[in-house]
């Protein structure tokens, strides 16, 4: 590998592990309060949801989290995790189209979906630089056999 090919790789691997930080979190505070999804799910959704639904949907969150920071199956794994993020920010376009509403304390409350933008952007771009993730299980692999599409 040449020193941008390194240099490449490093970028993508802070992206990766960056983003993947940033869905475990998520998913873990499923397992620590399902209570507060059990009402989002109720309340943004409409649907009832047991807290073993919502432990199986963390559960599976997390073992994509762990493969995506491995960087095994990472069509699947990245994939994936990009698609549970977008899923979540369809569920809020009123909030994008009004960036700066306050709150009646002056505090800023749509500020939350508007970085989730920029999140989905950083899935799209990890997906669009798959093939420049050499720092990763899949990416060896990819380098020491021929490519598969899983890597």
């Amino acid at each position: 590998m040449t020193f941008y090919d390194r240099k490449d790789a490093a970028a993508v691997f802070i992206l990766r592990l960056g983003l993947v930080w940033f869905m475990f979190l998520w998913a873990v505070h499923k397992i620590i309060t399902p209570q507060q999804y059990q009402n989002l799910a109720k309340n943004i959704d409409g649907i009832e949801m047991s807290f073993a639904q919502i432990y199986a949907v963390g559960g599976v969150q997390i073992a994509l989290c762990v493969l995506a920071a491995l960087g095994v199956f990472r069509v699947f794994s990245y994939g994936g995790l990009a698609a549970m993020h977008f899923f979540t920010i369809t569920r809020q376009w009123e909030r994008y189209l009004d960036p700066f509403a306050l709150n009646d304390r002056g505090f800023p409350i749509n500020r939350n979906p508007v970085i989730a933008l920029a999140a989905m952007a950083a899935f799209v771009a990890l997906l669009l630089l798959i093939h420049r993730d050499h720092f990763s299980i899949g990416g060896w692999l990819r380098r020491h056999a021929s490519a598969r599409w899983w890597y």
